[in-house]
């Protein structure tokens, strides 16, 4: 089919909420997050950020992409979606090359995306443009209690500390580290990962919070704030109850065994509850080990994994 891949522009947007409206309505009772970021998207486009369209022969926006730097050498691409009648004719494809093309410009050598684990066209449509499988991850979710204690009687001889260094040289040792490939949720790009750095979890010692869980023999677990924000209600709201809740969320948890578990989310529980929090979610690494753990000490997990693909650009051309 005949088709333009270019950047988009705000009057596509009535094209794009046609196509993407019910994107997974059978999923997600708030549907596609795309028709309400898409202006902002739009608007906010430059140097470190770049939202692709495909637009067919008729003038028709029929695919929409973006792709947004993350640091000097990583990029991140989402909100990849086709309109039903124009999907396995290469629309896909070639909004993909472009992105990949506008990262490579920009010195990048790497573009990383996610895919729902259960999302498998969505996951061969990411092979078929030259991602590769990186790591997976799931979701934690203590509950905000600002006097939650895994070890009120000292049994475990563990606690957490707000410690960015201790945190840092543990995360860089440990198991999570080496199943989520170095990757930790990216602190200015929602729903995107990227490489932690020191930097990183020095910096959430003074804006947010970094928890080193410490005991007798040394460090044992490791977690960072990243953001907090509000979100729709995904349950509505009964009367008097406000129609959003407030999240905070934490770029990752790693630990050592089920006692230094317990003690890293009861640190995470009580630290949301200090902020407010309604809801929380902690990005672990999706391991029989971790998810056990989680599930062990008492902290509900999302049903699913999610899966990061990876793609080398250093020798596309």
């Amino acid at each position: 089919m005949t088709m333009e891949v270019r950047q988009a522009r705000a009057d596509d947007h009535d094209d794009i909420v046609a196509f993407t409206s019910d994107t997974w309505s059978d999923r997600f009772d708030r549907g596609d997050y795309i028709p309400e970021v898409f202006p902002e998207w739009v608007a906010s486009d430059g140097a470190d950020q770049h939202t692709v369209v495909a637009e067919a022969d008729d003038g028709r926006a029929i695919g929409v992409c973006q792709v947004v730097a993350l640091s000097a050498h990583e990029t991140w691409a989402q909100g990849m979606r086709v309109a039903d009648d124009a999907r396995a004719k290469g629309v896909a494809e070639a909004m993909n090359d472009a992105c990949f093309e506008w990262a490579r410009d920009r010195g990048a050598t790497v573009c990383r995306n996610m895919v729902f684990s259960w999302n498998a066209p969505g996951l061969g449509a990411a092979r078929g443009v030259g991602y590769d499988p990186a790591t997976e991850f799931r979701w934690a979710h203590p509950d905000p209690d600002e006097d939650a204690d895994a070890d009120a009687n000292g049994a475990s001889g563990l606690d957490a500390v707000a410690d960015p260094d201790a945190a840092w040289s543990y995360w860089q040792r440990s198991d999570a580290g080496e199943e989520l490939a170095g990757l930790t949720l990216d602190p200015a790009e929602t729903w995107a990962l990227s490489e932690a750095t020191r930097e990183r979890f020095r910096t959430a010692a003074d804006e947010r919070r970094a928890f080193a869980v410490r005991g007798a023999d040394g460090t044992r677990g490791a977690a960072v704030r990243t953001r907090e924000y509000e979100r729709e209600r995904g349950d509505g709201a009964d009367d008097g109850e406000s129609a959003t809740e407030r999240w905070v969320e934490y770029g990752v948890g790693a630990w050592d065994d089920v006692h230094a578990a317990q003690t890293l989310f009861a640190a995470i529980a009580r630290d949301a509850a200090d902020l407010g929090a309604d809801r929380t979610r902690v990005l672990i690494p999706e391991t029989p080990r971790h998810v056990s753990d989680a599930a062990y000490a008492g902290i509900a997990v999302s049903e699913n994994p999610d899966f990061v693909m990876a793609a080398d650009l250093t020798g596309r051309r």
